[in-house]
């Protein structure tokens, strides 16, 4: 398919996730607009550009979006931190991304994450319905993501594809990973989709490679047309057995980020069902 003719801009480019997408999307000719607090590492792909700009600054955001027909948001704090240090980056960053494809009419493709729904237990089988569930202040931003984007939909039409990132690394390194694992070729052809998609309205998609013991199941991938190609099934027999040994961890699908300064008794009963879950 040809690449899109108004230019993508993308933030956190210097990220492991965002040098990938550069990397990918550039080789594939897609007119790219590279930002992120740090120096892009690598050499540009053929085509970008790179300017310097923190979320923070609305102004700055406002400017790069200009005639962008897409923004690829994988800026953030991306770590389990303190609040403190996620509500620059990662809200007040986010609105001045919507007000920017706003402006522009661009379409947002948001990195979300597995960490929105993190409280659900690995016993469940989730689908995009699911209830929102953060196990963190990181996944509480990824939450609140997700709303920014379904209200931006339904108050200006601003389209969304919400990705709900797993576990996105070379390769996978426990056994939680064998459920939300997403290899770099399937996060690229993803966001290959995302962007060349006619029209998405407002979606969510899971974020994971083609994983026989997937804790996800339906989503929107078929309004991209997106199927992933890779799974961490061929992993399976190095790392079924690799576990944290935290049992909050074990139990719940966000793994360590649910168990980090856990203070209920480790026996707790949380029901989901009770929020729609």
């Amino acid at each position: 398919m040809p690449a899109p003719a108004r230019p993508v801009l993308l933030t956190g480019a210097s990220g492991a996730l965002g040098r990938q997408i550069a990397h990918g999307l550039g080789a594939l000719g897609f007119p790219l607009r590279l930002t992120d607090v740090a120096p892009f590492p690598d050499p540009l792909p053929s085509g970008a550009t790179f300017t310097a700009a923190d979320l923070n600054d609305g102004v700055a955001i406002l400017r790069l979006a200009e005639g962008c027909g897409t923004i690829l948001h994988f800026g953030a704090v991306s770590v389990d931190r303190p609040f403190e240090e996620v509500i620059g980056p990662n809200i007040r960053g986010l609105y001045h991304i919507y007000e920017a494809a706003r402006r522009e009419r661009a379409r947002v493709v948001f990195a979300s994450s597995n960490h929105a729904i993190g409280f659900h237990e690995r016993t469940e089988k989730l689908d995009d319905e699911c209830s929102l569930l953060p196990d963190s202040y990181y996944g509480l931003s990824k939450a609140y993501g997700e709303l920014m984007g379904r209200l931006y939909w339904h108050k200006h039409g601003v389209e969304s594809v919400l990705v709900r990132i797993g576990s996105c690394f070379p390769e996978p390194t426990d056994a939680r990973m064998l459920s939300t694992w997403l290899s770099y070729g399937d996060l690229v052809r993803l966001v290959e989709r995302a962007v060349l998609a006619d029209r998405t309205g407002c979606i969510v998609i899971w974020g994971a490679s083609n994983n026989s013991r997937s804790f996800w199941g339906r989503d929107g991938r078929e309004v991209i047309g997106w199927a992933p190609q890779d799974s961490a099934d061929v992993f399976a027999p190095k790392l079924a057995g690799k576990t944290s040994g935290n049992k909050v961890a074990e139990r719940y699908q966000g793994g360590m980020y649910a168990a980090n300064e856990y203070s209920r008794p480790e026996d707790a009963s949380c029901d989901a069902s009770r929020y729609g879950g």
